[in-house]
């Protein structure tokens, strides 16, 4: 016996007003420890262990902001500080055997060291930053030392006018990964190209923007 045209319709009537009043899956971010939606300006925090950064609502955010805690996360803070008496001295840069003129160096706490990554067409790569040639450039430029381990990196760019000439800030982890992460789509050649340094350009001025000079440290300074 035959099922009614009609009835064999119903299950797929059914089926369709289902999809039809179904929610859209939302494309919103979350947060990635409570999953909480999240705005596209957030903040991140950082893992100690495998350096990764999570995308974090504000709650979630301040649950890792304190630095003396013995957490496996850190917060990354938002302070952007500039060394306008920055000095590196004769042949530092050499020294530091980073190939090009801009490089981020910060603390790894877990290894107890500091470390240095420069931008290239595979994105950060880390250069073996001699323990003694980093030291003098902190002797010679103390503020240097307001660094908050796993958090914050330190900017060091070569001025391509004066090859003798380096700024230097101090901004968030993640800045610079957005940074790397920016050129890493735009690097041509061995320097990176014309499109490279427009982006550098433009990230340096919104750098610029939001820094205050760092507080002066003048006790052991040789320079």
């Amino acid at each position: 016996m035959s099922t009614p045209v009609s009835s064999r319709r119903a299950p797929l009537a059914s089926l369709r007003r289902i999809a039809a009043t179904r929610p859209e899956r939302s494309t919103q971010e979350r947060c990635e420890m409570c999953a909480e939606p999240i705005g596209e300006e957030h903040q991140h925090v950082v893992s100690l262990e495998s350096r990764a950064l999570m995308c974090t609502c504000r709650a979630c955010y301040l649950l890792f902001y304190d630095e003396h805690a013995q957490l496996r996360y850190r917060a990354v803070p938002e302070r952007y500080l500039s060394f306008p008496d920055f000095s590196l001295g004769a042949g530092a840069w050499d020294e530091l055997q980073i190939p090009v003129g801009l490089a981020f160096l910060f603390t790894n706490s877990v290894q107890d060291r500091t470390v240095a990554f420069y931008p290239g067409p595979a994105g950060a790569t880390e250069s073996e930053l001699p323990l003694d040639a980093w030291e003098r450039i902190v002797a010679r430029n103390p503020e240097l030392r307001a660094l908050r381990a796993d958090v914050e990196a330190l900017l060091v760019r070569r001025d391509r006018a004066a090859d003798t000439a380096y700024s230097c800030h101090l901004v968030p982890i993640d800045a610079c990964y957005e940074l790397v992460g920016r050129l890493r789509m735009l690097w041509r050649g061995f320097d990176g190209g014309s499109e490279a340094h427009a982006a550098m350009d433009d990230f340096f001025a919104r750098v610029d923007d939001r820094s205050r000079p760092a507080p002066t440290v003048t006790e052991g300074v040789d320079r």
